[in-house]
């Protein structure tokens, strides 16, 4: 599943397109993603200025003159694409501006989403009104972590993966930032001291920041709109490297299920 790093890559790949854009033609090749697309979808963004685009979490954002967001959700497989040689049978969301640029929302398994919000009320939509802090934000602390963890029982990587706790964490930069700050990922939250949690919040700020510099990680699916892979995969120290040594210490890094994901570690330096 692209992650933020994948989705602020995407997002600062279409607006070479189009921020300032004029949207000359809006078309849907389908009723429907992972939901129904907006009723009014093509009627609004047809004619409409793009003003901005942003992301919260693992959501683009498209904002238009018209007071409106279009919220995109990437799911497991989405991308877009951008000056498509021909359209093909999975771009269900086509995107021409005035001066002639087509883009294409491609997503093979439909686990995606378009949504159109408000924009003067994107905080208070259900999807984001919940959500912590962005990880690269000011926002993520180690005393909000210490706040949020307290007394939880629960395993410090599942509570990083919880929205309600850091915005737009998953399962790749969670793993590779336990890592760094040397925290095993079943760990209880609540149990998890501060001389951790100050190492923690450093770790997933450069995490973050790399895989955003590298283009994000292309494991399956996943590429830039303009079609390059994203590189952060080669940076790995502990995900997806079963069997292979540490990075640190060489002992082989260790795979097990938590919480219906692959957790990687090494035994030796996460403790």
């Amino acid at each position: 599943m692209p992650e933020l790093p994948e989705v602020e890559t995407t997002v600062r790949g279409l607006a070479r397109y189009l921020d300032g854009a004029r949207l000359a033609r809006v078309e849907l090749r389908r009723a429907d993603l992972r939901r129904p697309f907006p009723v009014d979808l093509v009627q609004v963004l047809t004619g409409a200025t793009v003003t901005g685009l942003g992301r919260r979490a693992k959501y683009g954002l498209i904002q238009t003159d018209r007071g409106q967001t279009m919220v995109f959700h990437l799911g497991m497989s989405g991308r877009w694409r951008i000056e498509p040689e021909e359209l093909g049978p999975h771009d269900h969301l086509i995107l021409e501006t005035t001066s002639g640029h087509v883009l294409a929302l491609c997503d093979p398994r439909r686990f995606g989403s378009v949504d159109l919000v408000p924009t003067d009320a994107l905080d208070q939509w259900p999807r984001f009104a919940a959500m912590g802090p962005e990880p690269v934000g000011d926002g993520l602390t180690a005393r909000h972590l210490k706040t949020a963890l307290a007394g939880r029982s629960a395993a410090i990587k599942l509570m990083l993966l919880d929205q309600r706790i850091v915005a737009g964490l998953g399962n790749i930069y969670v793993c590779e930032a336990l890592f760094r700050a040397g925290i095993a990922p079943l760990k209880p939250a609540g149990r998890v001291s501060g001389a951790a949690l100050d190492r923690l919040v450093p770790a997933i700020k450069a995490v973050i920041a790399e895989a955003i510099a590298a283009g994000g990680s292309t494991l399956r699916d996943f590429a830039q709109p303009d079609g390059q892979l994203g590189y952060f995969s080669k940076q790995f120290d502990v995900y997806d490297r079963t069997g292979q040594p540490c990075t640190r210490c060489g002992s082989a890094v260790a795979r097990f299920a938590q919480g219906g994901r692959s957790t990687w570690h090494c035994p030796r330096c996460q403790k």
